[in-house]
């Protein structure tokens, strides 16, 4: 299944995130995902896997992001993205977070940081400047669609003011703990389609590093998991097609990778996904706080 976005273009409503993800295991991983019938790959530069990613596609079209330092470079990190994937032009190619850095040269992705240790911001660059160098992207036929990360809605409300061509997505953070109801309402309203990012509230990976705690231990998700003979995952991915946003769970395993597309055989009751909004906590479990040595989202 996919969704229409205000590009023309279609894009499948799941897909698989690559963070994280060992560069030894990512061929068998993409050649097991290909099989079980998922189109919709979400790379970026910051995950220093694209080389790994792009020769298990080879030959299929995927997507990419944008790196923070990046933000100058926007033509140069493009074509670097579009080498190391081996691909002719991306399908979707995404500002990763809505703030210049230091620029540290096309292809790295450490976060520059000053010396008190805090996120060293390029107050030169604005993401207006940005959002140009990323449409000029597509009249160069680099990219298909553009769209934006992590953006709140003040942000994607200026973005929607200067574009020419207009944000096709925003990927965010979104899960039963985290729902942000009113961002992905605007979006949908203005024709951005809402990527959730960490759609199973982080789980392990977001547990490991930042020392949250998942939705999916959640009762409410529990108890509907047994009610429809699925997964707490399987739900919370479901719930999210509901709102009709698109999911990207990461998982290395192949029972997971199987199970996270086994979401469109069953569909939640209007009763069961006021349930499931009930457990909203705005509960953010990615805190990149944490290595920026800034919260971004104050």
């Amino acid at each position: 299944m996919a969704t229409t976005l205000n590009s023309g273009f279609k894009m499948p409503i799941i897909g698989l995130g690559v963070w994280r993800m060992e560069n030894k295991d990512i061929k068998d991983l993409i050649f097991n995902a290909l099989r079980i019938g998922y189109r919709h790959f979400d790379c970026a530069a910051d995950y220093q896997n694209e080389a790994e990613v792009g020769e298990a596609l080879a030959e299929a079209i995927q997507s990419g992001l944008l790196w923070n330092s990046d933000h100058g470079h926007v033509l140069e990190a493009c074509q670097d993205s579009l080498k190391k994937l081996r691909l002719d032009y991306l399908d979707l190619y995404l500002i990763h977070f809505p703030v210049a850095t230091k620029h540290t040269g096309v292809g790295t992705t450490a976060s520059a940081l000053d010396e008190d240790g805090v996120l060293a911001i390029d107050t030169t660059i604005s993401l207006e400047t940005t959002w140009r160098a990323m449409e000029d992207l597509v009249s160069k036929g680099l990219v298909r669609s553009i769209g934006i990360s992590n953006y709140d809605i003040f942000l994607t409300r200026d973005c929607l003011a200067y574009s020419k061509i207009k944000p096709a997505v925003n990927q965010i953070e979104t899960h039963p703990y985290f729902q942000r109801d009113s961002l992905v309402k605007f979006c949908q309203k203005h024709g951005i389609c809402v990527t959730a990012h960490t759609p199973l509230g982080g789980a392990t990976a977001n547990t490991e590093w930042f020392g949250t705690v998942s939705c999916l231990g959640d009762p409410v998700l529990k108890g509907l998991a047994e009610k429809y003979k699925k997964t707490a995952a399987q739900i919370a991915l479901r719930w999210g097609i509901q709102r009709n946003t698109v999911v990207i769970p990461k998982t290395s395993k192949l029972d997971r990778l199987k199970e996270n597309f086994n979401v469109f055989d069953f569909v939640l009751t209007k009763e069961d996904m006021e349930l499931i909004k009930s457990i909203d906590r705005k509960y953010r479990t990615n805190q990149p706080a944490k290595f920026w040595g800034i919260d971004l989202y104050a």
